[in-house]
């Protein structure tokens, strides 16, 4: 892992579909994040062609946030904003990605630690302990971590985890090898460095979070 100088450019990744219940709360509170990072540090808010007035709402915020940059897409789904948001960051010369969700069920403070951490691993992914968002989802990824490690042979404690931080140099060795508009982009993500880390090429660290409800709308995604 290349060693840095304390000056890194962060690049916080939001992916958005019709959150105009949550967007403002969200955008404010990691925006204060990116803030406190400085150094060229942006928040970067992927719209995935929301039907209600969440992009409104991210171009009004964004003549008071500064920091922040709304933009609007094609609807694709979560992986493919996901992945979209990531290959912008690269292009723009982030030296660290950070990715979390528009439903307000993370919470900003618990960033911090896991950025002072971030010279001693490539990727910090978070793990959420005792989570809030009912038992259909904590089965779902029960079930996905042993998929996966019937699978890949790998042992992940949450891949899907939208509370992860990647070095610009793991995410350039592993981004090309998820296709396009992949809707499980950071499942792919996570099983790549973690294969990473069994050949010695990466260095993955989990640390726990907490997952609160979704703060408010409805979720896009069908559990069915």
């Amino acid at each position: 892992m290349r060693s840095r100088q304390m000056s890194d450019k962060l690049y916080i990744v939001i992916p958005a579909y019709n959150e105009e219940e949550n967007i403002e709360s969200v955008a404010r509170e990691w925006h204060e994040v990116a803030a406190k990072c400085g150094n060229g540090s942006r928040l970067l808010i992927v719209d995935d062609g929301s039907k209600d007035s969440t992009y409104k709402k991210l171009l009004d915020l964004s003549e008071e946030l500064e920091l922040l940059e709304p933009v609007t897409k094609p609807n694709g789904g979560h992986g493919a904003s996901v992945l979209w948001g990531y290959n912008y960051a690269l292009a723009q010369g982030a030296d660290y990605i950070f990715q979390t969700d528009s439903d307000g069920q993370t919470l900003p403070k618990e960033f911090y630690p896991m950025w002072e951490q971030r010279k001693t691993c490539d990727a910090i992914i978070g793990q959420r302990i005792g989570r809030q968002d009912g038992k259909s989802r904590v089965f779902v990824s029960k079930v996905l971590k042993f998929v996966l490690l019937l699978v890949y042979r790998v042992n992940i404690p949450d891949a899907n985890t939208p509370f992860r931080l990647i070095s610009r140099e793991t995410m350039e060795r592993y981004i090309s090898y998820i296709p396009k508009d992949f809707n499980l982009s950071n499942v792919m993500l996570s099983v790549l460095m973690m294969r990473g880390q069994k050949k010695g090429e990466a260095t993955v660290k989990f640390m726990p979070i907490t997952f609160r409800p979704r703060q408010g709308g409805t979720n896009s995604i069908n559990m069915k």
